[in-house]
């Protein structure tokens, strides 16, 4: 394997690591607050609203502080946060109403229990998405 390659692999590996850690750090913050929410009565598509924009100010920080920095320097600032929020709208938009159509057709416990599971499915693609669009 040529190093290049082999950097990229590194590279790579580090970036999901440590994406790995941090979602599940915005994950448990999300999930949080979407059972707290919705235990005093807020609608789970509020309530998943809500805990998706905690979870994702905290990653979005992490992530460009930590998981796609360059040598030591975050990739922060205005112009990624609104690449940030182009990709997060879509997916947001996505999880509230399978949040919601869980809530509604099988019941608010569930709802619960299939958060993690559907920011994990979410998880995957943006992973790709912020590797490749926002922090770039």
């Amino acid at each position: 394997m040529d190093p290049d390659r082999r950097q990229r692999l590194k590279d790579f590996l580090r970036e999901g690591s440590s994406f790995l850690i941090v979602g599940l750090a915005q994950l448990l913050l999300d999930w949080l607050v979407f059972v707290g929410l919705t235990a005093f009565g807020v609608p789970a598509a509020p309530g998943n609203l809500a805990g998706r924009v905690s979870g994702a100010l905290l990653g979005f920080w992490l992530n460009g502080r930590v998981t796609f920095a360059r040598d030591g320097a975050a990739r922060l600032g205005w112009w990624r946060f609104a690449k940030f929020l182009l990709v997060w709208v879509p997916l947001t938009v996505v999880s509230t109403l399978a949040m919601a159509w869980v809530a509604t057709s099988l019941g608010l416990a569930h709802a619960c229990l299939a958060k993690p599971l559907v920011e994990g499915v979410l998880a995957i693609v943006a992973f790709f998405l912020w590797r490749h669009v926002v922090y770039r």
